[in-house]
This record gives structure tokens, sequence and C-alpha cells, in this order.
């Protein structure tokens, strides 16, 4: 049976598609899969922002093929790994969790590296191609321990 890992943010256009397009670089897709979704509805159907696909595209990865889309309850059950780029993503998908095995799937991904420091993925939503550059290695740094910790 695969392991599901879901990549949760915001709009799910910007650090879920990098997160899920650069998770599923790392891990063998026979074994794992990997989707992403948003906490918001706005961006349903949409490709990713054209700057993530850009930074992706930088390192040899393509995420023009991802739909945004928004997380439901069922999720919990579908997914055995949720990780959440930010604490108002987490704080959201807490109140949906319908039970305490749900509610212990949700993690902050840079918790893989700054351990029970709470740190977030910032939104370069708003930002420029350095704030899309930084949240890419960002990603990249915590999916790479990620990998090595669930392929053992």
């Amino acid at each position: 049976m695969k392991t599901k890992i879901l990549m949760v943010c915001l709009g799910n256009i910007c650090r879920s598609p990098l997160a899920e397009g650069i998770l599923k670089s790392k891990l063998d897709t026979n074994r794992f899969i990997i989707e992403s979704a948003g906490t918001g509805h706005w961006h349903v159907g949409e490709i990713p922002d054209k700057r993530s696909i850009k930074v992706a595209q930088k390192y040899g990865i393509d995420i023009t093929t991802q739909r945004g889309r928004q997380f439901t309850e069922k999720d919990f059950n579908e997914f055995d790994i949720i990780y959440v780029m930010d604490i108002e993503n987490k704080k959201n998908l807490l109140k949906m969790a319908p039970n305490d095995q749900s509610q212990n799937k949700i993690k902050l991904i840079l918790n893989e590296l700054f351990e029970n420091e709470n740190v977030e993925v910032p939104d370069p939503y708003y930002g420029t191609d350095s704030d899309f550059e930084h949240v890419y290695k960002l990603l990249d740094e915590a999916s790479t321990v990620i990998a090595k910790k669930i392929s053992s």
C-alpha cells in the first residue's frame, strides 16, 4: 500500500504545489502518492502561480499539470501525513479534524528542519522572484529530510 502525503497552504497555487513537486521528485512514486490542496477556495481548478512554475522549472521540476483544489474533511481519511506551510493553515485544519487521529496527521513542514520551532514557510504571493526562490530552497531542504525519513 502506498503512503499518501498531502501538502497544504492557503490558496494551493504557490507553496503547496512547489512542496508537492519537490517531494515527488525525491520519492519513488510507486511507493508514495503526493498531492496538494489549499484551505481556501479562490484558486480551485487553476494552475500554480507562474512564479512557482518558473522556480520549479529552474530546478528541473514540472508542476504545470497540477490544479488547485480545496482541502476537504475526507482528506483526513485519504492521507497518512498532512504537511501544512504555516500556523494559520494548521489551525484551520485542526478545527476541521473529526478526531485525534486526524489531528495527529497534521504537521508543520518546516518542523522537519527546525524541530518544534514552528517556523513557517513564508507566503511569497505578494513578493518577488527571490521570495519564490527562498521558498523553493526551504521546501527542498525539508523535502530532503522527509524523503530520507520515510524512505527508510
